[in-house]
């Protein structure tokens, strides 16, 4: 049975749930990732009102669409920030933000994401996907020397953060499922085995995966996959190109999304450099069953032209593992 694949709401959040949810089964999408800003999911209404719940529950199926995560990326980087600043006041709501005091905002956060686990139970689903910020994320290049005790130092400080809050993820039957990307305490497999250790392994914790976000960082995403098989919580699907010149950098040159000069960009599904085969096959290795999610971006193009196209392009990309060897057909009777 195919997987289901489904539309990521976090790049569509300036139009209404209603609205989204109408395009996305025109585009030809089985179901929705709901993410928790716009007004999409939001985490307080979930839980004052039985009601709005009921609301998302009946809206998506009016458009025959299915559900099987939300996502709380937003709030979710600003639990382990090293630093607290306007980037952040410009992704929170007021509530969370406060009078901006860093700790303030971590701990209302944290908050927030525990809640976030409540309201996913009470939605009916079983995994949040999202950031978790970092607080060794600006220490990557290791210059000014930077020790391994301050690095051990940062994982012990994101793990002092998070625990309490995986652990009401754990208490709900929930799972949080970390989107490792760079910026985050996960950005590829050796922080991934690392963010496990400082986690010891808590049973509420895995990865969204996402190989947009290694494609660039150039080792093979389906790699992640074989490392993490039981870790793979959600799957997104998005592409990402290299487009290194002898003059660009990989790492962007602090040029922003769109911009021709960067030395990589994320580009719309099958435009870029992912090897969907392999990573199919390695999902198939892991018994990976859940929705792929198309996650879409491109600065280039068109979004209702990409999400329709990714749609299709998923759809016809995606296969089920064989249950005999090829070769089956021949053996003696």
């Amino acid at each position: 049975m195919a997987r289901p694949v489904t539309l990521f709401t976090g790049q569509w959040a300036d139009l209404p749930f209603a609205t989204i949810a109408e395009k996305a089964k025109s585009f030809g999408y089985d179901g929705l990732e709901l993410a928790c800003w716009g007004d999409h999911f939001e985490v307080d209404k979930a839980l004052e009102s039985d009601s709005y719940i009921q609301s998302r529950i009946d809206g998506l199926a009016q458009h025959g669409l299915s559900y099987f995560s939300i996502s709380n990326h937003l709030v979710g980087q600003c639990v382990a920030e090293a630093f607290i600043d306007e980037r952040h006041r410009a992704i929170l709501p007021d509530r969370l933000w406060g009078d901006g005091d860093p700790d303030g905002v971590r701990e209302r956060c944290a908050e927030e994401m525990k809640n976030t686990a409540r309201a996913a139970k009470a939605f009916g689903v079983d995994v949040v996907n999202g950031f978790t910020g970092s607080p060794v994320w600006h220490l990557i290049y290791r210059f000014p020397p930077t020790s391994d005790e301050m690095i051990d130092a940062g994982y012990q400080e994101f793990a002092d953060r998070w625990l309490p809050v995986l652990d009401v993820f754990a208490a709900e039957g929930v799972k949080f499922a970390l989107e490792a990307h760079p910026g985050e305490i996960a950005y590829d497999i050796y922080t991934g085995e690392k963010t496990l250790a400082a986690l010891d392994h808590h049973p509420a914790f895995g990865f969204n995966f996402d190989p947009s976000h290694f494609i660039h960082q150039l080792f093979d995403p389906a790699k992640f996959i074989d490392r993490f098989a039981d870790r793979i919580f959600h799957v997104h699907v998005k592409d990402s190109k290299v487009t290194l010149d002898n003059v660009s950098s990989i790492l962007a040159s602090h040029l922003n999304f769109g911009d021709s000069r960067r030395g990589w960009d994320f580009v719309s599904c099958g435009r870029g450099d992912l090897d969907i085969d392999s990573m199919i096959r390695a999902l198939n290795r892991a018994g990976y069953n859940g929705p792929l999610s198309v996650e879409w971006e491109d600065s280039g193009m068109d979004r209702e032209f990409g999400a329709t196209e990714s749609a299709a392009w998923v759809k016809t990309n995606d296969f089920t593992a064989s249950e005999v060897a090829f070769d089956a057909a021949f053996a003696d009777e």
